[in-house]
């Protein structure tokens, strides 16, 4: 059987064409504003996949601000470089989010989409964590309820089983790895967490 990696790679080549949509974007246009980023911010998407985030996040730090995305599927990476190359305040490259290289307290904030398909979800959040700036927000979001996500991955042997804790969980370790301050929202349409660094 393939693995993650294989299969999102896999996947790349279809990806925009599966689940880039009018509504999509409108739910992105409304769902960024709640991130709250300001003008000249620095914020890392990590599983950024084809990017479809990007020009949301780029306008929301402005010219001053920079958006780095991150993916360890190279395909994913391929097609993001070329859909973004115009981009200056806009870095791309392949990483694994459990192994960064930035230096601590670089960003301030971080998209975390990737949250269910990670094996090793405590050496992943131990890097953001690392890689906030205190006071930092991590931010897990979907355009798909947990249990929307749980039925979506379904359907695809190699993610089954990738699905995202319920919410008293969800607390529980977000805690245990040093985030405070957890809001979550749960339903039909979209999941949204929203934590901070101490």
């Amino acid at each position: 059987m393939i693995n993650r990696r294989e299969f999102f790679n896999k996947a790349a080549i279809t990806w925009d064409k599966r689940f880039e949509s009018k509504e999509l974007n409108n739910f992105l246009s409304q769902l960024v504003p709640k991130f709250n980023l300001s003008p000249g911010q620095r914020v890392l998407d990590v599983g950024t996949g084809t990017g479809l985030l990007i020009p949301f996040l780029v306008k929301a730090v402005g010219p001053t601000g920079h958006v780095t995305a991150v993916d360890y599927a190279e395909k994913m990476v391929e097609i993001c470089k070329m859909k973004y190359a115009g981009i200056s305040n806009l870095s791309i490259a392949v990483k694994r989010v459990e192994n960064l290289d930035f230096p601590s307290e670089s960003f301030d904030a971080v998209l975390f989409g990737l949250f269910p398909h990670l094996e090793k979800k405590k050496a992943a959040l131990t890097q953001l964590n690392r890689v906030l700036k205190p006071g930092g927000k991590l931010i897990i979001a979907h355009a798909l309820s947990s249990a929307e996500i749980k039925a979506h991955h379904s359907t695809a042997s190699v993610v089954t089983h990738d699905t995202l804790p319920d919410r008293k969980e969800m607390k529980r370790f977000l805690k245990q790895m040093g985030f405070t301050g957890i809001q979550i929202t749960d339903k039909p349409g979209c999941y949204f967490c929203l934590s901070t660094t101490h």
